[in-house]
């Protein structure tokens, strides 16, 4: 099971048609300028994401926003909603080694667990308020033993307005700097907080 629980704030329900297709994931494009004074790191990138039918338009942002946070030129989006084995953000080197494996939300503890035996670094953006902050309560002695394990929990406010930045095609600018996160589309300018559990 790829998520140790499904409250709302991390999935919707898709409606499945009476004959059972398969629903086609929506395609999304943004052009993302980032300005990241923390890392010294500026730059634009043209990025295609796919919204899996059950992903809420919430948790596309927080995984937009975690590129964001750690763009690379080799830093790209995976299959980590479908695919146990798949991060929903990875960066491996040219050898095919992971560096670095975000996922977003709160998934299950074995696959954290399993995934830090794979990567050099894993990085977990959880959210979703009481529902999240159960999860690392119940998980804390497990995550404690993973050495290269980092977590990190957005606040519901950080959160709950990132939908309003959602466009088929999205023109959005990052600026990162002492601590502070701020994503605009132009009309809309958010501040995401952070706070490191782990």
């Amino acid at each position: 099971m790829r998520y140790a629980y499904a409250p709302r704030a991390l999935c919707s329900n898709a409606a499945v048609s009476g004959n059972h297709m398969a629903i086609k994931a929506t395609v999304f494009k943004a052009n993302l300028q980032i300005a990241d004074m923390e890392r010294h790191y500026y730059q634009d990138h043209t990025l295609t994401l796919a919204q899996h039918p059950s992903e809420t338009e919430e948790r596309l942002m927080v995984r937009l926003l975690a590129f964001a946070l750690h763009a690379h030129e080799y830093l790209e989006f995976g299959q980590g909603m479908t695919d146990e084995d798949a991060a929903d953000l990875w960066q491996k080197d040219l050898t095919g080694a992971i560096e670095l494996w975000i996922d977003v939300g709160i998934p299950d503890e074995k696959l954290i667990r399993k995934a830090c035996g794979r990567a050099r670094q894993v990085l977990v953006y959880s959210y979703g308020g009481r529902v999240a902050d159960m999860w690392f309560a119940q998980n804390r002695a497990q995550f404690e033993r993973q050495k290269n394990l980092t977590i990190i929990n957005l606040p519901p406010e950080s959160t709950r307005d990132l939908p309003k930045l959602v466009q088929r095609t999205m023109n959005l600018q990052c600026t990162i700097q002492d601590g502070q996160v701020w994503l605009s589309d132009g009309e809309h300018s958010l501040e995401v907080e952070r706070i490191k559990l782990r």
